[in-house]
Parts: C-alpha cells; structure tokens; sequence
C-alpha cells in the first residue's frame, strides 16, 4: 500500500513563491505517474500537473505553464511542484494523485492514490 502525504503549503503574498511535496510512503513509486490537482472552495477538482514515473515528461494546465514546475526524485519517493509568480486565483487545496503507467490526461479518470492536501493561500 502507498501512502501519500502533501507538505509545502502556507500562506503567501502574490507574486511569491511556495515549493510544494508529495512524499510517498509504504513502498517505491517505482512505475507511477504522479499528478497534482487543486480544488477550491466551492469549485470542481481542477488538473495542475503531471510527471512521468521517469520524469522525462512532464504536463501543466494552461493556467499554470510558465509558473509551475513539477519534478521528481525517485530515490527520496517524492514529486515537487515549484510554484512561481502566485496569484491569488491560485488558492486552492493542492492534491496529489499517483497512477500506474505513463501519464493520462482527461475526465474521469481513476487514480489509485490520494493525499490529504496541503492548503495554499494566496493574499493580494
């Protein structure tokens, strides 16, 4: 069984900067995508960003290319998300998600793990 537990978040005045974790615990992550979503109050769960299990590849939302930046280190069972130049509109509980395979992108997808969430606030 793989645990994932998110870490990093915290309030933040807008145009700053948070590095965000995903460490993974049970087992390797070896083989697994790993995805990072966001919800806020309110609103659906939105796509942020993904990574390969290589970490060859990597997927952003549009709302965040240019400003996010997802990585991996396999040795430590861990994905980070950099977030840069943060808005306001960027406050949201911040998820990470892991599945089997090469990364997939759409609706209704089945994720075999989640993490708790880490809150990200953003002050104007």
């Amino acid at each position: 069984q793989v645990q994932l537990v998110e870490s990093g978040g915290g309030l933040v005045q807008a145009g700053g900067s948070l590095r965000l974790s995903c460490a993974a615990s049970g087992r390797t992550f070896s083989n697994y995508a790993v995805y990072w979503f966001r919800q806020a109050p309110g609103k659906e769960r939105e796509f942020v960003a993904a990574i390969t299990w290589s970490g060859g590849n990597t997927y952003y939302a549009d709302s965040v290319k240019g400003r996010f930046t997802i990585s991996r280190d396999n040795a430590k069972n861990t994905v980070y998300l950099q977030k840069n130049s943060l808005k306001p509109e960027d406050t949201a509980v911040y998820l990470c998600a892991a599945r089997r395979g090469t990364v997939l992108l759409g609706t209704g997808l089945v994720y075999d793990y989640w993490g708790q969430g880490t809150q990200v606030t953003v002050s104007s």
